[in-house]
């Protein structure tokens, strides 16, 4: 279901602090801050907020002045926080305020990486599932017990509270929050304009397996990923692969799981139905079809492999984002 817009643009509001690392903020206002009028949807108002109005040191030697403090964090209809800058130090009692407030409003809130710290100290996470970073998974079960931690994929969407995992997992979760408002069609074109996957492998909307879709160094190895992607259709074997690379199939086997860190076969799958998703997105043609189309044998192993990896049915994918 789409998200009624009220008159007002949706206002989103992105917690800053001293000594962040810039990549997570940029994230958020790349997607919610630069205008897209060629989109034609209402877009967001965007604004960066801090406790703070001095200048906040960020990673990489510089420094930023936030326009806005935590009172209009509080009265956002999406609230950000893209992470804290200790996940071994309490969370500011302005802050969990800010927040608890916000969400008693009935505010979205989201967090990525380690930002999970500053919602779980506020409570928002009490019961529920929500991830972060890997690194900080143990630490976070340990600080917030109550907590339904999962390490393991890219972000958990638990309805009016979101959490992603590492810095490019926020891209992900930002990229779902447009297609939950707008539908898929605008997050896919939002995606293709930041030249990223509109999902990534696993990439179902609650429970995304945290896995890339590696691209490889080597030359012979890229060439016969391309023709892969060329050929999705048609059946593909490692026999295939290794003479587009020539090379014997032990060596390309071998090199391929070092450049990729998967098998030949293992990363057709996930091309597959990566290429799967746009079609059960914006077309009405049978899910045994689209198996088909993008060569899978049978309708039994497209559903089978699509399970894996998405944790959901072609079917319910398709009821959940179809235009």
């Amino acid at each position: 279901m789409l998200l009624p817009f009220p008159a007002r643009p949706h206002l989103v509001s992105v917690l800053a602090f001293d000594g962040m690392a810039p990549f997570e903020l940029g994230c958020v206002v790349e997607l919610f801050g630069l205008p897209r009028p060629e989109l034609d949807v209402p877009w967001y108002d965007l604004t960066v907020c801090a406790e703070t109005r001095e200048p906040l040191r960020v990673v990489g030697g510089f420094t930023m002045r936030a326009e806005h403090g935590l009172d209009l964090l509080a009265e956002a209809d999406t609230v950000i926080v893209p992470g804290v800058a200790d996940v071994r130090a309490p969370v500011s009692e302005p802050l969990v305020t800010a927040l608890r407030a916000a969400s008693a409003r009935g505010a979205r809130m989201v967090s990525i990486c380690s930002g999970a710290f500053a919602l779980a100290a506020a409570g928002l996470l009490d019961g529920r599932p929500a991830t972060t970073h890997w690194r900080y998974a143990e630490l976070f079960q340990r600080r917030f017990p109550a907590v339904l931690v999962n390490p393991s994929v890219l972000y958990v969407d638990d309805g009016d509270v979101l959490t992603s995992a590492g810095s490019a997992a926020g891209l992900d979760l930002l990229i779902h929050l447009v297609r939950r408002d707008h539908g898929p069609n605008v997050a896919n074109t939002v995606a293709r304009r930041l030249v990223v996957p509109p999902h990534r492998e696993g990439g179902q909307a609650q429970f995304i397996q945290a896995a890339v879709t590696p691209v490889a160094d080597d030359d012979a190895v890229a060439r016969a990923m391309a023709w892969a992607l060329d050929h999705l259709a048609g059946p593909i074997s490692v026999g295939d692969l290794a003479g587009v690379a020539h090379m014997s199939e032990r060596t390309f086997i071998r090199r391929f799981k070092r450049q990729t860190g998967t098998s030949p076969l293992r990363w057709v799958i996930s091309q597959r139905v990566a290429a799967s998703l746009p079609l059960l997105e914006s077309t009405a043609a049978p899910v045994e079809e689209i198996g088909a189309a993008v060569g899978f044998e049978s309708p039994a192993t497209f559903r089978h492999h699509f399970t894996r990896a998405m944790r959901t049915s072609p079917s319910a994918y398709r009821r959940a984002f179809g235009a």
